[in-house]
């Protein structure tokens, strides 16, 4: 019989040639005869192979002692994007942290938009642990550099956000809060897709938005860009837009497509146009009061889980958005194409420029990564 002892946090690769079998006790894999494979192991009557295993004392041993966070999430988990996502989180924590760590997730807004999700996070208390937010949700707050990310027309595609999010200066950005004192942190960054315009009367172009009541949160840049857009910004909690819409408090809203469909937002408003004047920033955070009471390994824990979730989410978040439009498409919502989006940047022109002249060096860096 072999033996394959395996310390915590090793990473091997390995071929035994021997018809054997796999099962585990007392801290060691062990291999006899049997024939398995997943993922990770391949064992076959020629041998085994050992894929990128990594091994601690017990597949289910607990990292540290029990806690439970609290995770605020405005949309519903079914759908969304950023439901998958925060689902993907979750069973990943758990499954590093060996249930240690329980992540509560509290979906469809039931903890209030994502303004009073971050005044209760600010205000302490730890009655909410984390959750997911838009990056411009931090705009209000202090947040300069998260700010820059919801600049219209800042990311040319996914691939041009992606560069950013996967690299050093992602982690400042993510680190702002926390260093400038707000009491949180990021954790990782993810997207839900290109935001665009949907109204409850049919629409044909930019042209149309102009004196239109359209919703928006209490985000000074995405208020400078309905109004650059000849439209009059209203600001209704996300919680209530459906009704908003339906009687006619708004004439129009701006989502991601996910987000849209989700909240059955075509019902009162099925026209869409897909001028993509944003890319949907998110970002994950968490208290650092709830940081701290958790151990350095849970904190390893979260941030090896916020990563997978991060991949998680690049991976999906196309694909779904493309199959939920080609749905909406079928279903009969008028989704209207923009052949020629210079018309809506040069409109924003002014809004880009105010929101962007205090970090013009920092923002040009973002710029950059398109290439």
């Amino acid at each position: 019989m072999y033996e394959y002892h395996g310390n915590k946090g090793s990473r091997r690769q390995q071929e035994i040639k021997e018809p054997l079998t796999l099962y585990r006790a007392g801290g060691f894999l062990f291999i006899s005869c049997r024939r398995y494979q997943t993922d990770h192991l391949q064992i076959y009557s020629g041998g085994v192979r050992i894929l990128n295993v990594q091994l601690g004392d017990s597949a289910t041993e607990p990292v540290g002692p029990a806690v439970t966070l609290v995770y605020a999430e405005v949309n519903p988990l079914e759908g969304t994007i950023v439901g998958q996502t925060a689902t993907a989180f979750k069973d990943k924590v758990e499954e590093l942290s060996g249930g240690s760590i329980t992540i509560d997730i509290q979906a469809n807004g039931v903890l209030g938009a994502e303004s009073d999700v971050l005044d209760t996070m600010l205000g302490g208390g730890g009655t909410i642990d984390m959750a997911r937010i838009s990056a411009f949700a931090l705009t209000s707050y202090g947040g300069e550099k998260s700010s820059l990310l919801s600049v219209p027309f800042t990311f040319v595609n996914r691939d041009h956000f992606w560069n950013f999010a996967t690299s050093d200066l992602a982690q400042e950005f993510l680190l702002e809060p926390h260093e400038n004192g707000s009491g949180i942190r990021g954790l990782f960054y993810g997207e839900e897709g290109f935001r665009h315009f949907f109204t409850v009367k049919p629409i044909s172009g930019m042209e149309d938005l102009a004196g239109m009541k359209i919703r928006v949160s209490n985000d000074p840049i995405m208020t400078g860009m309905v109004e650059a857009l000849g439209a009059n910004p209203t600001v209704v909690a996300m919680g209530e837009l459906y009704s908003a819409l339906q009687t006619g408090v708004v004439d129009a809203a701006e989502q991601p497509i996910a987000n849209y469909q989700a909240n059955a937002f075509p019902e009162v408003a099925n026209n869409l146009i897909l001028d993509g004047h944003t890319l949907g920033a998110i970002q994950v955070v968490i208290t650092d009061e709830a940081w701290d009471k958790l151990t350095p390994e849970q904190q390893d824990v979260l941030t090896e889980a916020g990563e997978y979730a991060s991949q998680y989410n690049r991976k999906i978040s196309e694909e779904t958005e493309n199959k939920i439009l080609d749905e909406l498409k079928a279903d009969g919502c008028n989704v209207v194409e923009v052949e020629d989006i210079k018309p809506w940047q040069d409109a924003c022109k002014d809004v880009i420029e105010e929101a962007t002249k205090d970090n013009k060096e920092l923002y040009q860096q973002i710029l950059d990564m398109a290439n």
